[in-house]
């Protein structure tokens, strides 16, 4: 005689999760997609160059950021995957824009949020994420966040989201409105609609690794350029096809850049690299807050440091066509650090060749 079957049972009721998913899918829906600028180009060169500047302005999600896309995806990343409970005390490694959007979908499910960062964390940004709900939690050294963030979340009983390990993973780069479909899309009516070029930095990864993906799977001509700021190991590590790479400084330029390369980063799948001085993302930022009348942060003007310099490329080659990169955040949120000359001064830093070389290619289109 057979021995009847054994079932063991280990899940979580389904009700709550349920309504989470449905809170953040309803949260999606009740906004607009981000708007995609035409960067004004010199008239005096660019209609003989046939080129074209585009920005993705992820500044109007509600927490205003680019970040707001990736905090969405982790949470019903970690939803579907069973993760995350009605009592669940939710744990992130940051200092920046991602714990304000995490902390934003924390509060919208009820459940307490906690972001692990460096003590040297700016009050403003400290302030922004505690007005989303979340509670701040510091370490002296930025290296010691990923082991505190888990140590944090193990105490708790709660769930480390790990946005440097599962930002690739957690997004789906076949299309559901990620940010790659979404470009192509409202690109589509434009005069060169396939990108030359997108250009984007680097913090966790997931957003190179999301558009890198999307455009083969779509098979698009389109390349990718992850531009790097200062004290970042990304460009080494690309440049040098050793991944081990680690640096002992932070980033000054927030949201891009790490002391490490993060598991989300897909080298395989970007076409070139540019490491851009701290200097230059500044003055960039700056000079793009003027042609815009907004300011932007340096993340932004990093991009268009590497967008920039790729224009110019294409006109001196005599090629046509457009080059699509991000406007990631406001750069109110930086009147104290990159706007402000005794911040720049504090940090070594000299604006004024980088300044130099932004008139000159507003003049002329040359890149040096």
């Amino acid at each position: 005689m057979s021995k009847p079957a054994r079932v063991a049972v280990h899940s979580r009721p389904r009700g709550w999760t349920d309504n989470a998913i449905r809170l953040i899918e309803a949260d999606a829906r009740r906004s607009a997609d981000t708007h995609l600028l035409r960067y004004p180009l010199p008239s005096a060169w660019c209609d003989d160059a046939d080129v074209e500047l585009y920005l993705k302005d992820e500044t109007t999600h509600i927490t205003g950021s680019l970040k707001h896309r990736l905090a969405r995806s982790l949470f019903l990343y970690a939803l579907c995957n069973g993760w995350i409970g009605e009592d669940t005390t939710v744990v992130e490694a940051s200092s920046g824009s991602t714990a304000v959007s995490e902390a934003y979908f924390a509060a919208l499910l009820g459940l307490p949020f906690i972001a692990v960062m460096p003590a040297a964390t700016s009050a403003s940004k400290v302030a922004l994420i505690e007005s989303q709900g979340g509670r701040c939690h510091f370490v002296e050294h930025s290296g010691d966040i990923y082991a505190e963030a888990e140590r944090v979340a193990t105490q708790t009983g709660g769930h480390y989201l790990d946005q440097f390990t599962n930002a690739e993973r957690a997004t789906d780069w076949r299309g559901n409105n990620n940010i790659a479909e979404s470009i192509f899309v409202q690109m589509r009516d434009e005069k060169h609609p396939i990108p030359k070029w997108i250009v984007v930095g680097a913090g966790t990864g997931g957003t190179s690794a999301t558009i890198g993906r999307y455009i083969r799977y779509r098979r698009h001509a389109t390349r990718l350029c992850v531009v790097d700021p200062e004290n970042s190991a990304f460009y080494p590590a690309y440049a040098e096809n050793h991944y081990d790479v680690v640096v002992d400084a932070s980033s000054r330029i927030e949201g891009i850049g790490r002391p490490r390369v993060e598991p989300s980063f897909l080298p395989d799948v970007v076409d070139r690299m540019v490491s851009v001085p701290d200097a230059a993302s500044i003055a960039a930022a700056r000079h793009a807050s003027t042609v815009l009348g907004r300011r932007v942060g340096a993340s932004t003007g990093t991009n268009l440091w590497g967008a920039f310099g790729l224009l110019a490329e294409m006109v001196t080659e005599g090629r046509s066509g457009s080059v699509v990169t991000l406007l990631a955040d406001s750069g109110d949120r930086y009147a104290d650090t990159y706007f402000c000359d005794e911040w720049v001064n504090a940090q070594g830093l000299e604006l004024s060749e980088p300044t130099a070389a932004l008139t000159s290619f507003e003049r002329s289109c040359h890149w040096d």
